[in-house]
């Protein structure tokens, strides 16, 4: 069961930036071109970057949003400050309302960045980019965790177009204080090497000296599995349910690319992937393995890559809960993706709580707190 004093630690949740985030920390070179927010007509906001718009927006549930209407159909998204609850976007707010969801500590992934910083990889100039990242990072680091450093673990983006930039930018930031990268899942589908050239030997290895962990959201890699073109059109409903598999798939691909090979001390979270899967997909890789002669390692199987150098993370799993010692029990971590749409904000503790009524209760603790404070350092 969830005792009372298990501190309950989200490894997945997000922000919404406020306004002043680059406005107040952009060189004045980059004012101008810099992220700002603009009102739009119908009570809606934007961002304004590089001289485009980019529409705000939280997913949030009935809980943390306003729903609003423009007569053409209800929009899923928050596109106004005052349609979203504080505390997606203020920090003191954020610790209220974690108070009330009965949850310790926070890990955040930004909202205008993109969960893995790809909107500054697309950016036409790059200075401007990555003083953006820079920005960001600082006042993650500086204001949002600063406001409660006991309850929120302190995240870094990193210059994705350039590894020697994003290595420093790792250094620098770990030195503040930083315990995580929001790091992509898969590079190619955004035009970048894979995970199986030397492109990103300087950012593992970076890692693996700080001991800054890298968690790979769903998503970060631009694309979710859509089997129709009606499957997105119509609804979010189908590759959000099947969101897990590029989890499967940054796993697969890490473990048989020879990255973790050559930084065996790199450690990957797997965010809101889900962890159920994780079984299945262990015993097929290592059959795989075992009948492979041509482009593998010999010297460790796939399942033992996962043990050294993956942590999975679920909001809702009850396969994985009863599949917990397969999977590895040191491998399971909580979240709770506030103020998103899967988030069960405020009633999180709760539902957590009912899914684990027949754990024992130590074993619950190691899921809800203590793989999180291991992984993250994160001890107050």
């Amino acid at each position: 069961m969830l005792r009372e004093d298990v501190k309950l630690i989200s490894v997945d949740d997000h922000i919404v930036e406020p306004p002043n985030v680059w406005v107040d920390r952009l060189p004045a070179r980059f004012q101008e071109a810099g992220p700002r927010i603009v009102d739009q007509p119908g009570h809606t906001q934007a961002w304004q970057f590089e001289g485009e718009l980019h529409k705000l927006n939280l997913l949030g549930s009935p809980q943390t949003r306003v729903f609003r209407t423009d007569g053409t159909g209800e929009d899923l998204y928050a596109r106004h400050y005052d349609d979203m609850v504080p505390g997606a976007y203020d920090p003191a707010a954020r610790v209220v309302a974690m108070d009330e969801d009965g949850v310790w500590a926070s890990i955040n992934f930004p909202t205008f960045p993109r969960f893995g910083g790809t909107r500054f990889l697309a950016a036409k100039d790059k200075e401007l980019a990555s003083a953006c990242v820079v920005a960001w990072n600082d006042w993650l680091i500086d204001e949002w965790c600063g406001t409660a450093p006991k309850r929120f673990v302190p995240m870094t983006l990193i210059q994705l177009w350039d590894p020697e930039l994003a290595a420093a930018e790792i250094r620098r930031c770990a030195a503040k204080g930083s315990r995580a990268v929001a790091m992509i899942e898969s590079p190619s589908p955004l035009g970048l090497p894979s995970f199986w050239s030397e492109y990103w030997n300087p950012v593992f290895a970076a890692a693996q000296e700080t001991g800054l962990v890298l968690c790979m959201h769903v998503g970060t890699s631009g694309t979710l599995p859509t089997p129709a073109p009606e499957s997105a059109a119509n609804s979010d409903a189908v590759p959000i349910s099947l969101c897990g598999l590029n989890s499967m798939m940054s796993l697969a691909d890490l473990t048989f690319s020879g990255l973790l090979h050559r930084f065996p001390g790199v450690r990957i979270a797997l965010s809101e992937g889900g962890s159920g899967w994780v079984p299945y997909l262990l015993e097929r890789m290592d059959y795989t393995w075992a009948r492979t002669r041509i482009g593998v390692d010999r010297s460790i199987s796939p399942s033992d890559i996962f043990r050294r150098n993956f942590w999975t993370c679920f909001i809702s799993d009850r396969h994985a809960i009863e599949s917990r010692h397969s999977i590895g029990l040191d491998k399971l971590m909580w979240e709770s993706d506030y103020p998103h749409n899967d988030s069960e904000w405020p009633n999180s503790r709760k539902f957590l709580a009912e899914a684990v009524a027949d754990v024992p209760d130590e074993e619950v603790r190691q899921i809800a707190e203590t793989n999180a404070r291991n992984l993250f350092n994160f001890w107050d």
